[in-house]
């Protein structure tokens, strides 16, 4: 059976667009990538069944970093799929403490002040990784022929997974909510511009945004 990459798309709060999970399958391995903000969880769990994913099929959750729209869900579907979490160490205290600027640079005081009202992410969203991941870990241990592929820039600990088949799920390292582009939003540009000259020799065809549609990867070529 092929591996399959299917997009879940949820709504961001206030209407300021949507984010992107992606559920991989690989026969009877289902791997979900990001989980989207807890404004969304009733609509998640609404996909996650209708891709015939139910609790105790979801094994293990990964994502791409810290911030609350891309893990608000991740404790949740810990307790009620039994799915394990991975992520990379550089972002583990985000999603520990509740505060996506840890380990970041200081962020604008009117973004600080307003990021917790808008995410919503209380003690119950923060959790532990069951595991860290590192560039290059392989996880075809959970089914995937696929890789993690590490992309410092909006965060420090953002990763990306990487098909055998060259499809490359980002994160928010790209967007394509108008056009392909790097993430708008950058705590270091500099690491950011390294991530892309990294993944410019690694045979991607296909990027699945956090937030828009999947593009070709020849736009950054």
């Amino acid at each position: 059976m092929p591996q399959d990459i299917r997009t879940i798309r949820l709504p961001l709060p206030l209407r300021m667009g949507t984010v992107n999970c992606y559920l991989m399958t690989n026969g009877s391995s289902r791997v979900l990538i990001d989980t989207g903000g807890s404004n969304n969880r009733r609509d998640l769990v609404t996909e996650l069944n209708k891709a015939g994913c139910s609790p105790g099929d979801l094994k293990l959750i990964v994502l791409t970093h810290g911030d609350f729209d891309h893990t608000g869900n991740a404790a949740y579907l810990q307790g009620t799929f039994g799915a394990r979490i991975a992520m990379h160490g550089d972002d583990s205290e985000m999603v520990k403490s509740g505060d996506m600027f840890s380990n970041r640079k200081k962020p604008n005081v009117v973004i600080r002040k307003l990021i917790p009202i808008l995410s919503g992410f209380g003690r119950s969203e923060r959790f532990s990784p069951d595991s860290l991941l590192e560039d290059g870990y392989d996880l075809s241990g959970e089914g995937l022929d696929a890789r993690v592929v590490s992309i410092p820039g909006h965060s420090r600990g953002s990763i990306g997974i990487l098909t055998d088949g060259g499809e490359f799920i980002c994160g928010d390292l790209f967007e394509n909510t108008t056009r392909p582009a790097l993430n708008s939003i950058m705590d270091d540009s500099a690491a950011a511009n390294a991530s892309v000259d990294k993944l410019k020799g690694m045979g991607i065809h296909t990027v699945y945004p956090g937030h828009g549609k999947p593009f070709p990867m020849e736009w950054f070529l």
